[in-house]
């Protein structure tokens, strides 16, 4: 894009007195910005280490969506997306465009959302923080460098975390304010230094279009797979889906296979592909001796968001969770050395529920009917650590979160689920339940399950070793649990036989079926009998 066309586009939102506009610089240029403005340091391992203030997670409850034309009848509105009209987001919109005309410098990135050409969406990225820009540099798509002078922006995203909107004057619920207006492809982030409400942003808009104007899946899952080339017959694809704190990265970055993408994908008539260009892990204990390829790929270029770095050593502190336990690193997958350069693969073979059941009484592992499948899919119980989101009101809340990914999805849940359900049975995928959780008792009382076990099961289930092999019903799940899992004490997989005090799993395992039952009300009128009756015995 040449400097009129830019210009152009800039005035499109009403910004035509910026100061210095810094287009597509590299890495290292972003870098030495962010540094020169004291908007973070450079740690020992080579990565930029910056803090979001304030807010350190997601801002839910800030969240809107522009009520019009395109979205009124199709938006499944309500505590999640909260409508906002047309006039108050550009009344907002005009004062954060006055704001960036203030600023000396603005950063801008073009990057594009979608691994599959057909499906792709180009995005522009404006920010007050060099810092942001390096982060949707290596989160989104990078096209070549000869193609960015033929880029044309389809949706924008604008950030200006210095930006606190008036609840009073804005009618806004807090000083940040983040919404989609899909009139004019815009996403707006004010009051947040969160560098990933631009890359939820887009992944909401994503989950819009996909599926209205493509017919295509989006879900909020990692996959991996067997060979590099992931689109050949064979190469045994899986997706993993969970939020935040269960295992997406971890589990979908492992050295025996290849990884195509971290955290979002689209399920097409081809197969699946990765929507975005790198990975966003949390940090938290972090340990080269668990996850060695997420410990290696935290070097100079990638992002370190509010992990506790020394001054004067600059030697980085996993353990440190003073600022929050939601610390993040942003890399782009060419820092993991196994990883699929097409971010795109086969149909998978096997999906993986994961839930970090701070209950401790799911099972490490189940087979799933294909109506299980549907049923715990709508359900999406997980249980979120505090700092995964703005204003939790304790250390831990159990959850239920549709599709693993309510937060992101504007359309009816049972939209998702529905296609989810055609595309397993037109391609025979197998689907898990995996519990990332406790075991022993709950979170305080139990310990988390090993991750080298998860592993093993995980690999187990791909490679087809749990095929045909003995299960029992779980009493009050009715999940169907392997006796044997090869590598895998056996003694662990009945999660009862954990726990010091059989009656009290009883109970608490009684206590959270119940929860899985109040919590499906809202869907059984939109499924059928058999998903209806698919959950909890008693």
């Amino acid at each position: 894009m040449d400097v009129a066309e830019r210009k152009e586009t800039l005035e499109h939102f009403g910004l035509e007195h910026l100061g210095a506009v810094h287009e597509n610089l590299p890495p290292a240029r972003l870098v030495e910005a962010a540094v020169r403005r004291r908007e973070g340091m450079i740690s020992a391992s080579g990565a930029l280490a910056a803090r979001t203030g304030k807010r350190t997670g997601r801002s839910p409850k800030d969240r809107f969506i522009v009520e019009d034309d395109i979205t009124r009848d199709r938006v499944a509105w309500g505590a999640v997306n909260k409508p906002v009209s047309p006039e108050k987001f550009g009344r907002i919109l005009g004062r954060a465009i006055s704001y960036l005309e203030n600023l000396d410098e603005v950063y801008v990135v073009d990057a594009y959302a979608g691994a599959d050409p057909r499906y792709s969406l180009n995005v522009q990225v404006m920010t007050e923080l060099a810092w942001h820009a390096l982060f949707a540099r290596q989160l989104f798509r990078r096209p070549p460098r000869e193609d960015l002078s033929a880029f044309e922006p389809e949706w924008t995203v604008i950030s200006v975390p210095g930006f606190l909107t008036d609840p009073e004057e804005d009618g806004t619920e807090s000083e940040t304010f983040v919404a989609l207006d899909f009139s004019h492809r815009l996403v707006l982030a004010c009051g947040s230094g969160y560098a990933g409400e631009m890359k939820k942003g887009i992944f909401t808009v994503m989950n819009f279009v996909l599926p209205t104007e493509h017919g295509v899946l989006p879900m909020h899952c990692s996959a991996n797979a067997s060979a590099e080339d992931a689109e050949e017959e064979g190469s045994k694809v899986a997706l993993y889906f969970g939020l935040s704190g269960t295992g997406k990265t971890t589990l979908s970055t492992d050295d025996t296979r290849r990884i195509i993408g971290d955290d979002e994908h689209g399920w097409t008539n081809r197969g699946v592909f990765n929507f975005e260009g790198g990975s966003y892990a949390k940090t938290i204990d972090l340990s080269r001796e668990n996850e060695p390829q997420i410990w290696d790929a935290i070097r100079f270029g990638a992002v370190l968001e509010n992990v506790i770095v020394d001054r004067r050593t600059r030697a980085v502190d996993y353990t440190d969770a003073s600022l929050t336990e939601n610390t993040r690193v942003a890399y782009p997958l060419d820092h993991i050395e196994n990883y699929v350069p097409s971010g795109r693969g086969s149909h998978p073979e096997a999906i993986f529920f994961l839930s970090a059941d701070a209950f401790g009484v799911l099972p490490p592992i189940s087979a799933l009917t294909p109506e299980q499948a549907a049923y715990y899919f709508l359900s999406g119980y997980t249980a979120k650590l505090a700092g995964t989101e703005a204003e939790m009101e304790s250390e831990v809340e159990a959850t239920f979160s549709t599709c693993f990914g309510a937060p992101f999805l504007p359309l009816p849940p049972t939209t998702y689920s529905t296609m989810l359900s055609e595309k397993m049975r037109e391609h025979g995928t197998r689907a898990y339940l995996i519990n990332t959780g406790w075991s022993g008792g709950p979170f305080g009382t139990g310990e988390r399950i090993d991750l080298a076990h998860t592993r093993r099961m995980v690999r187990a289930a791909i490679a087809g070793e749990l095929d045909g092999v003995e299960t029992n019903p779980d009493p009050v799940f009715g999940l169907n649990v392997p006796v044997e899992v090869p590598g895998v004490p056996s003694e662990m997989l009945d999660p009862r036989n954990t726990w010091q005090d059989g009656e009290a799993y009883d109970e608490q395992a009684k206590s959270l079926a119940a929860l899985f039952r109040d919590n499906f009300q809202e869907f059984e009128a939109d499924v059928s009998e058999e998903v209806r009756n698919a959950g909890p015995r008693s």
